[in-house]
């Protein structure tokens, strides 16, 4: 397999912010895409938002959004880089520290997880970038360097925006930085689709409904991705493939970089009883004191394995019935997984209907524990450089505790902690689960789906038609669609905030 690689994550707080902001916006406007994830500082009742409702699950988003707080954002930019190799991009990714100046609720499951895999409360109050929730306080959104202004050169940019499970994103994002919620999902889905006119992209749906993975959590759907795309490099063929490349960092810019090492995968040689929990559903009740593994590159490799005694299982039966034989029963749609990973459905069946948990407990947006969570182009900036010698995203899986939660995947056995990897580099004892990471994996897997949908439609239009503005709903066969219907109008204050972003007045 190929050699591991780097990923930079550049760490914003509000002591640089003022300083990073010309790079932040330019790599925003020069991308072709950007990935987005949030940690937050809880969800609220698990019951309510997965509510048979989908108006009913909106409400309780809402709520959580108004009561609760963005605690860091990830933004990972990703441009392409037409000049080189197919399918190659230069990746820039930002981790913002934030601080939301009115009083929120922040819910102890929440914050035992947050501590557990490294977020800093110290930090975040003392040096978080502060920013007011609902409706514009002040009229000065689209002026000035603070973060809803940094969020109106998003809408600006005109980008695809790329989420993991993220109409709870989506929610908290428009509330922390855009106007108050409207009361009724399709009004917000309305506002939605005028937001973001490039269109938004969810990761889960993709992986569930067009690529068709076992397992969708986010660090199962990420290393399957990588491991598949350095297979597909490494055997030399002419499948699509995604090469990422970083920016380097000189001087003090180097000390605001955390750099996460993505190695190679583990040896599919290592024998240990998989947990069947975490394997399913990425999240296991009893997180790290679970005798069992929840090492996800053995998971993946365990549903490749059974995926492939299964069609070895079909040959034979096939074979049998040639010859006359009696064919034994029918194989399932889904060989290969265990019996409690069934697509589009993240309710445990082990689990009694009071006590069910989802996959992703209450959609990924919201990394969190069993009780809640939190979950989450470079000229003239001044900042970054291309590096020609930057690795191919193309080697595979990488170990990290993601810690026990749905959406990422977490609590690994094989938990990695950044190394030195350079004079550059410098380590870091901070934990592994972080937005910007996790927003530099959704853009990854965004990547390699592309990358797939452009060798089968050719279609340069569009990303991915199939997945456009489609959202993944916990325990739902379809999609939330992001369209203003002939029967919904746009809310009065997204109608004023177009103005300004659109009417470009500063």
């Amino acid at each position: 397999m190929a050699s591991s690689f780097v990923v930079p994550i550049i760490d914003v707080q509000n002591d640089n912010f003022k300083e990073l902001w010309p790079a932040m916006v330019v790599a925003i406007k020069t991308s072709s895409f950007v990935a987005l994830d949030t940690e937050l500082s809880g969800l609220g009742n698990r019951k309510s938002l997965l509510a048979e409702s989908i108006e009913d699950r909106y409400k309780a988003i809402c709520h959580a959004a108004r009561s609760r707080s963005i605690l860091s954002l990830g933004i990972a930019c990703y441009k392409k880089q037409d000049s080189k190799a197919a399918d190659t991009y230069l990746v820039q990714v930002y981790n913002l520290t934030l601080l939301c100046s009115e009083e929120y609720i922040i819910e102890p499951q929440s914050v035992q997880f947050l501590v557990q895999h490294g977020f800093d409360f110290n930090q975040q109050y003392a040096r978080g970038i502060p920013y007011c929730k609902g409706n514009n306080k002040g009229g000065i959104d689209g002026r000035g360097v603070h973060i809803r202004a940094l969020f109106t050169e998003l809408l600006r940019a005109r980008k695809p925006v790329v989420l993991h499970n993220g109409l709870i994103d989506m929610a908290f994002l428009y509330q922390s930085f855009y106007a108050h919620l409207p009361e009724r999902l399709t009004t917000f889905t309305a506002d939605l689709s005028e937001m973001f006119p490039a269109g938004i992209y969810d990761t889960k749906y993709i992986t569930e409904f067009e690529l068709r993975l076992t397992a969708s959590y986010l660090e199962y759907a990420y290393k399957k991705c990588k491991l598949d795309n350095s297979r597909s490099v490494t055997s030399g063929g002419t499948g699509p493939h995604v090469h990422v490349e970083f920016c380097q960092y000189a001087g003090h810019m180097s000390s605001y970089v955390d750099f996460r090492v993505c190695p190679a995968v583990a040896s599919a040689d290592r024998q240990s009883d998989i947990c069947q929990r975490f394997s399913a559903f990425g999240w296991c009740p009893n997180g790290a004191q679970c005798a069992l593994s929840h090492d996800t590159d053995l998971i993946i490799l365990q549903d490749e394995k059974g995926k492939e005694d299964k069609r070895k299982k079909r040959k034979r039966q096939r074979e049998k019935k040639k010859s006359g034989g009696e064919v034994a029963e029918g194989s399932h749609l889904f060989d290969g997984a265990p019996e409690n990973k069934m697509p589009h459905m993240e309710v445990d069946p082990e689990e009694t209907p009071g006590e069910q948990h989802t996959a992703e407990p209450c959609p990924d947006s919201a990394q969190q524990n069993e009780g809640g969570s939190v979950r989450t182009g470079n000229e003239g900036n001044g900042v970054c450089e291309d590096n020609t010698d930057s690795t191919a995203a193309d080697d595979t899986n990488i170990n990290r505790n993601d810690g026990a939660e749905s959406r990422t995947g977490g609590s690994s056995e094989n938990s990695n902690r950044a190394t030195n990897t350079g004079s550059q580099k410098k380590t870091t004892d901070t934990g592994t689960h972080r937005a910007g990471f996790d927003a530099f994996m959704t853009g990854f897997i965004f990547a390699c789906s592309y990358s797939i949908g452009q060798k089968e439609k050719e279609d340069e239009q569009l990303w991915l038609p199939s997945c456009l503005n489609k959202v993944y709903l916990s325990g739902k066969a379809a999609p939330l669609n992001v369209v203003k219907s002939t029967f919904s109008k746009s809310s009065k204050a997204h109608v004023q905030k177009m103005e300004m972003v659109w009417g470009g007045r500063v």
